[in-house]
């Protein structure tokens, strides 16, 4: 005899879609590489602050929009050894590099990308937590979305979400690129302008953090190597 259930089966949890549904396209596949890179070259470039700051501030603030590295550039500005245009001008390559893939993200995946970006959510409250946060950024690039970019670094809120809530928002490339190149001057330009204003005493601190600058490097490759050897020792039972 069969017995009869009042409701449904339960189910187990339910797995998280990707960002581009059931299918990737070539679209998708490009925005995840680029994404992707865009956290290796970070991680990339974190060692490389303290091997560049001393000898070469210019190229890491190209490459990285190192917030030290402007400082440092400012305060050899100060001292007559570069322009204060191009101090300013060196900052911006390396703080835009990807933000248009976070914007090329929101306007391809929508709201998708931004619950990509706010992360997994382990339970239900977390899930409700985490689509409330996504429905206000929505809200509030719909309607205060070029100030927001523009004042994106000063907002208590990871530029990347304001980015790809942007281009959730419908907003063109072109337009996106011209607020991001503003804000990123109004961000740059003050941390120039520090160092311009500290002078030959910012410029002796880098260089006495240059002169460790190998010991600590190996130091800090040591510590991750030894973070990940302890995470990956086997369980004694």
């Amino acid at each position: 005899m069969t017995l009869a259930t009042d409701g449904p089966e339960p189910q187990g949890p339910r797995r998280v879609a990707a960002p581009w549904g059931d299918a990737a396209g070539r679209a998708d596949t490009a925005i995840a590489l680029l994404i992707g890179l865009y956290v290796a070259y970070s991680l990339v470039l974190w060692p490389l602050v303290p091997v560049l700051i001393g000898s070469h501030p210019l190229l890491l603030e190209v490459i990285s929009g190192s917030t030290l590295a402007e400082v440092t550039v400012g305060a050899h500005s100060r001292l007559g050894e570069l322009p204060m245009w191009l101090a300013v001008a060196a900052g911006v390559p390396g703080s835009m590099m990807f933000d248009w893939v976070f914007w090329w993200a929101g306007r391809r995946w929508g709201d998708r990308a931004v619950h990509l970006l706010l992360g997994r959510a382990s339970s239900p409250r977390g899930v409700a937590r985490r689509e409330a946060r996504a429905a206000r950024l929505a809200r509030m690039a719909e309607r205060f979305g070029p100030a927001a970019i523009v004042l994106a670094y000063y907002l208590p809120l990871p530029t990347v979400l304001i980015y790809a809530a942007s281009g959730l928002s419908g907003m063109r490339l072109r337009t996106f690129l011209a607020l991001d190149m503003v804000g990123t001057l109004l961000w740059v330009g003050p941390i120039v302008g520090l160092g311009y204003a500290i002078g030959q005493p910012a410029a002796d601190v880098v260089h006495r953090i240059d002169h460790y600058s190998t010991l600590l490097t190996i130091v800090l490759v040591l510590v991750i190597v030894g973070v990940q050897a302890w995470k990956r020792r086997p369980a004694f039972r």
